[in-house]
């Protein structure tokens, strides 16, 4: 069972956690709620796909029964022994550098928001994994993301919620999630450096990489090329 948290990370219920508090069982039961649907319409099957933290294959199966060919990849070992189907990659994303190039490369689950320098870490791995021609597409939080909390949603039998936002004065925030279901209640604590508009293009710029085109209306995906 890991418990070794990374600075500014928690997470607590049943179970193994990753070192940014992810559970490996709540992961594991959490359905995709429409993220392969959004990634064929921008970057069609089949196509080679990089899928920087995949977790536990909440995305990762429903893009292979797509026809994607996914690698996968993730620094929990615990989170890859859920993924069936795919090439799997034990790696910080970070770290990364398989040598080698891909169609689409997908940073999804808000991580282009991790605290600086690691966020500006994250797009370069992207860079340095798109192929000529290919595109990143990227999911990224929404213009009032922490000022509508409290909030909840459903998740099956459960709920999840957003229960604060937390400025820390160093251009991030702390946040504190929920996940409740009959049997099990998981809690995360981590970090997220908002981005305003500007401040997301700017990011992909220092990373060698221009944004193409806003995929959903919410302004939650976007699609980015490299330059």
């Amino acid at each position: 069972m890991t418990r070794g948290f990374r600075k500014g990370y928690t997470g607590s219920g049943p179970g193994d956690f990753t070192p940014d508090g992810c559970a490996v069982d709540l992961y594991s039961r959490l359905p995709a709620r429409g993220e392969p649907e959004i990634i064929a319409a921008a970057a069609p099957p089949p196509a080679t796909l990089l899928e920087l933290g995949c977790g536990a294959g909440r995305v990762t199966h429903p893009l292979l029964s797509l026809g994607y060919a996914v690698t996968a990849v993730d620094e929990s070992p615990e989170m890859l022994d859920r993924i069936r189907g795919a090439r799997t990659i034990r790696s910080s994303i970070e770290e990364l550098d398989l040598g080698e190039t891909f169609d689409v490369v997908l940073l999804g689950s808000f991580l282009i928001h991790a605290p600086h320098p690691v966020g500006d870490a994250l797009l370069a791995t992207c860079r340095r994994h798109a192929a000529p021609g290919g595109v990143v597409l990227i999911q990224h939080e929404g213009p009032d993301w922490h000022k509508n909390v409290p909030r909840e949603s459903p998740l099956g039998d459960g709920v999840a919620r957003a229960l604060s936002s937390t400025d820390q004065g160093d251009g991030t925030r702390l946040i504190r999630f929920e996940y409740a279901f009959p049997d099990a209640t998981w809690t995360q604590e981590f970090r997220s450096r908002p981005l305003s508009a500007a401040q997301f293009e700017e990011t992909l710029n220092r990373a060698g990489l221009r944004l193409d085109r806003r995929l959903t209306e919410d302004d939650t995906w976007a699609a980015a090329v490299p330059t």
